[in-house]
């Protein structure tokens, strides 16, 4: 599941680099929220980014962390996973996969491509072509099923 965000990030110069090859001006509240995301490699909420942001003695509004997420989403640097209406992730992997998502917990696994087959999708509409496929699987625990 390589791709052009799997390299290293591990200083401000790196994520700058990674912003501006995505277009994305690198102003120091946007460095803040992509270090957040691409130094752990964690699928991420918008609250949990502010959060972690915030965390330091710089802060940065809730309004700022949805904008910037949006940017990051439109210019191809992370993936949104929405796993429910009220609920998205902001995946720093945007190769083609999928993932498990545990209802009891919060949490949300990487499934690589390569492990789930997808044949035969239906007609599409006249005029229109398959984008990709999303696959979420929800997990719950065992014991909360039974």
């Amino acid at each position: 599941m390589e791709n052009q965000t799997d390299s290293q990030v591990s200083s401000k110069q790196d994520v700058a680099r990674l912003l501006r090859e995505h277009g994305i001006l690198p102003t120091q509240q946007r460095l803040m929220i992509a270090r957040v995301l691409f130094e752990s490699r964690q699928h991420y909420s918008a609250d949990q980014v502010m959060t972690s942001v915030n965390e330091g003695r710089d802060r940065v509004s809730k309004a700022t962390v949805y904008n910037t997420l949006g940017l990051f989403a439109r210019n191809g640097l992370v993936r949104e996973v929405i796993v429910d209406p009220t609920r998205v992730f902001y995946d720093p992997n945007t190769s083609n996969h999928h993932h498990f998502y545990n209802v009891d917990t919060g949490e949300l696994i990487d499934i690589d491509s390569t492990d789930l087959q997808i044949n035969d999708l239906p007609k599409l509409p006249d005029g229109t072509v398959a984008e990709g496929v999303d696959v979420i699987i929800r997990l719950r625990s065992e014991e909360a099923v039974n």
